[in-house]
């Protein structure tokens, strides 16, 4: 464990847009003891829109790295590392008529960081003692963000498709898939990831009953679960 010191456990789970990340995590969530486990998502730090960069036909992409605030993102990961609470603007998708609210993350003995660049971005890949990745079907994931955007964010299949082609699915490609078998679980989610939940909710709880708990008394370092070259796909 990278944070044993600190009593800390870090976990990020990246997975292309659709891929099932809410759910997952929302599931994981309640899985785990009250108190146990705090999130910290990459989708609270997208910088402004007026700070986007845009495509050839002036449509803002917001599937890059540089769309993030990194650094804050960051910031507020080692604050939680140290044992300092955060707070962060929730943001809304552009959501007409949805007020932003003011997230406070309390630290915990687990840390998840969850979103398409955590692997990515090296400064925080190297603060994850476990990564895992969720791994669906472009066709699958393609589809259900047809629906999920038409439901929850008024798009249309036109626009939808458009931002998968020309940025979505690009993105994806270049910053996210290349860290797949670097992952040191992979979870597939083409139907459900119901057992892959299971399994790694179980690892957690082993981990909050052993090495997080010896940490508070001892200062040794425990190693995490498999390796990036022996990664246990679920």
């Amino acid at each position: 464990m990278k944070h044993a010191a600190q009593g800390r456990y870090v976990i990020g789970i990246a997975g292309g847009s659709a891929s099932g990340k809410t759910s997952f995590l929302r599931q994981m969530e309640e899985e785990m003891p009250k108190g146990s486990i705090c999130m910290v998502s990459q989708d609270n730090y997208y910088k402004p829109k007026a700070e986007q960069k845009r495509d050839s036909q002036g449509e803002v992409n917001y599937d890059l790295p540089t769309s993030i605030d990194q650094a804050v993102f960051q910031r507020d990961v080692q604050a939680l590392i140290r044992g300092e609470a955060i707070q962060k603007l929730e943001y809304t998708f552009n959501t007409p008529g949805k007020e932003p609210q003011v997230i406070t993350v309390q630290p915990t003995p687990i840390i998840v960081v969850e979103g398409l660049f955590v692997f990515h971005y090296k400064e925080i890949r190297d603060l994850l003692d476990l990564r895992v990745y969720l791994d669906v079907r472009e066709d699958i994931k393609l589809q259900r963000r047809i629906q999920r955007d038409a439901e929850e964010r008024g798009y249309s299949e036109q626009t939808v498709r458009y931002q998968w082609d020309h940025h979505v699915l690009p993105s994806y490609k270049k910053f996210l898939k290349p860290y797949r078998d670097e992952a040191h679980v992979i979870i597939t989610n083409n139907i459900t990831y119901d057992k892959g939940l299971l399994v790694l909710c179980d690892h957690l709880r082993y981990r909050l009953g052993t090495d997080l708990m010896r940490s508070s008394t001892s200062d040794g370092v425990s190693a995490t679960v498999g390796s990036a070259s022996h990664a246990l796909k679920i």
